[in-house]
């Protein structure tokens, strides 16, 4: 059975190579709506400017490189998935396209057959996410696991924070008391404190404001300043 692609997905391809990037429009053109960028910066407005369900990004580009340029979009807490495309096989370049907020990468040169793959099960994702919540001054995206921050900074959180976190936002006028986030939250077995204990990573992560307590009657979302 052939592989079933995304219906009318639209990607941001930003590639700078001109024989790369016209084999590739080619290929990703017979399934995907693309639009091609050959400069970070002209990336930046598009990404900033349309809806796009994916993006591929190569990590060497003129005007803003494919790093600055994923640390842009997710300061201004645009959650599209990002693919990150590079030449550069270290660990830590790696790790450095992860950390600004890359979901992925591929190293070149690739199969396509695999960048359809690693497309598929980024839009995939990405339409399956919930709605995005405002907690205190922080966006929560409960189906990433990740809260963007104020100035744009990104906390990914673990399975047992984002399920507090999404309790608490989902009713976001209601008083939980520990023994209800214990009950929805946690393991059968796991103690009261545990409920304490979470609220203070999250809040480590990300701004003690993000949750209230409200004494003698347990935690609810902040709210907005």
């Amino acid at each position: 059975m052939a592989a079933q692609h995304p219906v009318s997905a639209r990607v941001l391809y930003v590639e700078d190579d001109p024989a790369i990037a016209a084999m590739t429009v080619d290929v990703l053109g017979e399934v995907y709506d693309v639009a091609h960028e050959v400069d970070g910066r002209r990336a930046l407005t598009r990404a900033l400017g349309e809806h796009f369900d994916v993006m591929v990004v190569d990590r060497r580009l003129p005007g803003l490189d494919g790093v600055e340029l994923v640390r842009a979009i997710r300061t201004a807490h645009i959650t599209t998935p990002i693919l990150l495309l590079t030449a550069l096989g270290a660990v830590a370049d790696r790790v450095e396209g992860l950390d600004a907020g890359a979901n992925d990468y591929l190293v070149k040169p690739f199969d396509f057959d695999e960048l359809h793959a690693r497309l598929r099960a980024l839009v995939r994702g990405y339409r399956a996410e919930g709605r995005r919540r405002q907690v205190a001054d922080w966006t929560f995206v409960p189906d990433a696991g990740v809260v963007y921050g104020p100035g744009g900074e990104r906390a990914a959180l673990t399975a047992t924070e984002n399920r507090l976190l999404a309790l608490l936002s989902e009713s976001p006028d209601h008083v939980f008391s520990r023994e209800e986030i214990l009950r929805a939250v946690f393991a059968s077995d796991d103690a009261l404190s545990s409920v304490d204990t979470y609220v203070h990573y999250l809040r480590r992560k990300t701004g003690a404001e993000i949750i209230d307590t409200v004494r003698g009657r347990g935690y609810r979302a902040g709210a907005a300043s």
